[in-house]
Parts: C-alpha cells; structure tokens; sequence
C-alpha cells in the first residue's frame, strides 16, 4: 500500500484564510453585541420603534424643482412603553437574523481552519451548513412576520385608547425581503456539494 503526502496551504494562503476566520469571529461577536443592545433598546424606558405608516407628503420637499414627489412610509416612534408580548416580537424581529448571521460567521470560521489544515470535506460540514442554511431562512422570514406581529398588536392595544391612530399607523403590513431566501437556497446547494466531496473524499482515500 502506498502513501501520499497530505496536502497543505502556503504560508500565504494560511494568512488569508485566518484572516477570514478572524473576521467572521468578529461579526458574529458585533451581531451578539446587537442583540444585547436591542433588547436593552425594547425593554429599556421610552423605547423608539419605527412605525409604518399609511404615508403622506413630505412638505419640505414640495418646492424643490428637481423632485416630482416625496412621500414618507414610516415613521420612528417613541413609546413610554410597550406590551410585555410586543417587546418579544420586536426583539425577536431583530434577534433572528442576527443569530443566523452568529451561525454563518461560525461555519466560516470552522470551513476557514478545516482548509488550513487541508481538510475542508468533513462530514459534519455539509450538515453545518445545511442547519445555517435552515437559519438563514427561519430567520429572515419569520423574523419579518414576528415584527409586522408585533406592530400589530402595539396598534391594537393603542386603537383601545385612541381608535383614530388605525387612520396612521397599518394595522398589519409585512414587508416581505426574499433575500434570506435566496442565500439560503445558495448555502443548501453549498451544503450538497460538500457532501458530495466529503464522499468523494472518502473514495479517493480508499483506494491509496
């Protein structure tokens, strides 16, 4: 039986590739740091949130030749506080989809020190990958409808004390973003293609 070397990375490939590692590190930290900061923004005394709302002229805007029309869509509001069952939604809004960059930022570390050591198709990897993928989707979607949730029940609970501010504020509205989506139909097909090497892999070990 006959042996091959094991395969390694220049020196210069090692440095970029740690480098990688150690950015992905950092942003998963600053997307923890940003969840931290949201709740303490939710849960915190007069809490700012922004609002959609049906829309109307900007005014300042009106007597400027160059532009034909200006409208606002949303407006940053600031409440003395907010529902117990609100507060949850709006973190969750932003929780989730900082939790599924956390979990990008890791298989990016872990896939940058797998090929500094030479060994990018493990068999874990693809099922990393593929949870991340799963992340991803959960995280943009059902975040977008726990916040539309969430402003929901903040204009119902204000409409029983003031039921005119249902002419302002939408009473439901999801503002649907079909990127997370997208990447995370792009990471499930990285996924398959590392199972697909880690097979490969498998195979063209055996036969050395």
């Amino acid at each position: 039986m006959s042996s091959t070397p094991r395969p390694h990375v220049s020196r210069g490939e090692g440095f970029a590739l740690g480098l990688i590692a150690t950015g992905a590190i950092s942003v998963a930290v600053a997307a923890l740091v940003a969840i931290v900061r949201a709740a303490f923004g939710i849960f915190g005394s007069d809490p700012t949130i922004r609002m959609p709302v049906t829309g109307g002229d900007v005014q300042a805007l009106s007597d400027v030749p160059e532009i034909a029309a200006a409208t606002y869509a949303s407006a940053e509001v600031t409440f003395t506080s907010l529902p117990a069952g609100v507060s949850w939604m709006l973190l969750l809004e932003q929780a989730l989809p900082a939790i599924a960059t956390i979990g990008v930022c890791i298989v990016a570390w872990w896939l940058g020190v797998s090929l500094m050591r030479a060994r990018p198709f493990r068999p874990a990897m693809s099922n990393a990958i593929g949870v991340v993928a799963c992340l991803v989707l959960a995280g943009g979607l059902f975040g977008q409808l726990l916040g539309a949730i969430g402003r929901a029940m903040l204009v119902d609970d204000l409409a029983g004390s003031s039921p005119e501010i249902t002419d302002v504020f939408w009473t439901f509205l999801v503002e649907v973003d079909l990127a997370p989506v997208g990447w995370s139909f792009a990471l499930a097909l990285v996924a398959a293609s590392f199972a697909i090497g880690a097979r490969l892999q498998r195979e063209t070990e055996g036969l050395v």
